[in-house]
């Protein structure tokens, strides 16, 4: 016996949902793969007085850099942490990163002061 396998073709009604479905898929995709464009600072909560500074792996982000859209709470946080650990190197020996230097120079444009922050 044979059957044969006919393919129903796209209605019009099941276009619209294919292609929402295609564009979400595609958004997410693009999203994963770009990169975070409201990045958030690493205070280390885990560990209140560390021994030495990890490096950034974000630049700041809106919460930092938005204004008066800022999170103030967030700002505080990072204010915090370099007014309390000053100068400490970096966990890995190496000098500033451009994104630890991007944190740093935010840090004293919003009124920190420049000798609690690791020098270049």
């Amino acid at each position: 016996m044979t059957t044969s396998h006919h393919r129903r073709p796209a209605t019009v009604t099941n276009r619209p949902a294919r292609l929402l479905c295609l564009t979400l898929l595609s958004a997410q995709l693009l999203t994963a793969c770009s990169n975070d464009p409201d990045g958030r600072f690493d205070a280390q909560p885990a560990t209140p007085t560390p021994s030495c500074l990890p490096h950034q792996t974000r630049n700041p982000g809106s919460a930092y850099t938005g204004g008066r859209r800022s999170d103030p709470a967030a700002v505080l946080e990072m204010m915090r942490f370099y007014t309390a650990n000053r100068t400490k190197a970096y966990c890995d020996g190496q000098p500033a990163s451009d994104r630890d230097r991007r944190w740093t120079s935010l840090y004293t444009e919003l009124g920190g002061d420049a000798r609690h922050v690791p020098r270049p």
